[in-house]
């Protein structure tokens, strides 16, 4: 029944994702929340935000009518009766609810960057203080990892986190909607295999209410979701991880949403190193993400996109393996199975070969020989040595204009 539970929620959260999305648009221009093309943005107009108010809504409707009161985690023995072990659910809705707000406000006044880490931070706290809190962590082979007084401000730290990075992934059309909606599926898979039910459906309607969403945003996107609708999807992912991963006591709880969730966590940290490299602020935009990066070697936003979700679906279908290959036994002591091993192997350096492919091949050696190429034609005259150490130089900086 929870499967069928499940399947409902995606259906309902993204009919009405799609059905809101215009009126949501109509709202955004009368409210002034607009997004104007800028020089880190790849947009080539004025796009209405705000339609993370209708993500807001398919997301409620199937949250209040799927979501029980409470979810129920599976018995450890250091499950304390009425507390842990159990998640109410009301704080998630209330941390929804704040971080819809917060960003919303921002998409219409753009709020200083403090303030908008202090909502992150309230939502959630709300939803850690209503029992969603990773206490400890069991691997293979060391054991059960204990952090009973630090798992508060780790969870935390995670929720802010998630929301930041799919944030921070919001920069062309349809990619931030298109990846929530691939990991949301994948998160729910798993949830459903570790027995944390409520977490499955939780991550099942987030997909769904993106993927509603998309239908509008896919390029070329006619309305963008906004800090509203990032903010909101990173917080419903960054809560379905933490409820799939309490109290299940696997290696894949702690692995698993970081493999999904590869491509916008590389994508955030590789954005963030380079920002504070040059000492620029981390929260201050630009234009060096994996999306603008590809946009200058002469990738079209849809083959952008393209790409980047078939990396996404990639590295997601090793997260699932993870859970359902039985390369190791999930009970201690933890036997290997030589061959399914050897079947694991091959597919994570499928996927290693297919990111280094993205990110080396399609992205430093194109821009190499289109870079080298411009610089020819703009001074034919130009040495050789000096256009290396030019080519070098963007490449480090990333501060350089589109080629092609």
């Amino acid at each position: 029944m929870a499967h069928v539970h499940a399947i409902l929620a995606f259906v309902v959260a993204m009919v009405i994702a799609a059905a809101l999305t215009p009126l949501a648009a109509r709202l955004a221009w009368k409210v002034g929340a607009i997004d104007k093309p800028s020089d880190r943005g790849l947009a080539e107009g004025e796009r209405p935000r705000l339609g993370g108010l209708a993500i807001l809504v398919g997301i409620v409707v199937a949250f209040v009518v799927w979501i029980p009161g409470i979810i129920h985690l599976p018995h450890t023995a250091h499950a304390l009766p009425g507390e842990v072990g159990t998640v109410h659910t009301w704080t998630i809705l209330a941390g929804c609810l704040v971080i819809a707000l917060v960003g919303t406000i921002d998409d219409i006044r753009d709020l200083n960057p403090l303030l908008k880490l202090v909502g992150q931070i309230v939502a959630a706290v709300i939803v850690v203080e209503g029992g969603a809190v990773v206490t400890d962590v069991t691997l293979p082979f060391i054991g059960s990892l204990q952090f009973p007084h630090e798992g508060g401000f780790l969870t935390v730290l995670w929720l802010v986190g998630m929301m930041n990075v799919v944030n921070f992934s919001d920069g062309v059309d349809g990619l931030a909607a298109g990846l929530c909606a691939i990991d949301g599926v994948a998160f729910a898979v798993i949830a459903f295999d570790l027995q944390v039910n409520g977490a499955a459906i939780l991550a099942a309607l987030t997909a769904g209410a993106a993927l509603g969403f998309l239908a509008h945003n896919f390029p070329p996107a006619r309305v963008f979701m906004g800090d509203s609708g990032a903010n909101l999807l990173g917080y419903m992912l960054g809560v379905a991880s933490v409820i799939g991963s309490l109290k299940t006591n696997v290696f894949v709880a702690l692995v698993v949403p970081l493999v999904i969730l590869a491509v916008p966590f590389l994508d955030a940290g590789f954005v963030i190193a380079k920002r504070l490299k040059y000492r620029r602020k981390p929260w201050v935009a630009d234009a060096n993400h994996f999306h603008h990066r590809l946009a200058r070697i002469g990738f079209s936003q849809r083959k952008t996109v393209a790409y980047l979700y078939a990396w996404s679906l990639l590295l997601a279908g090793v997260a699932v393996a993870l859970r359902f290959v039985p390369y190791v036994d999930r009970r201690a002591p933890y036997h290997v199975h030589p061959g399914w091993l050897a079947f694991m192997i091959a597919l994570g350096v499928a996927a290693i070969l297919a990111s280094v492919y993205l990110v080396y091949v399609l992205e430093i050696l194109k821009f190499r020989h289109f870079r080298a190429r411009e610089l020819r034609r703009i001074d034919p005259d130009t040495a050789e040595h000096v256009i290396e150490r030019q080519v070098e130089r963007d490449l480090e900086t990333g501060e350089f204009e589109r080629v092609g």
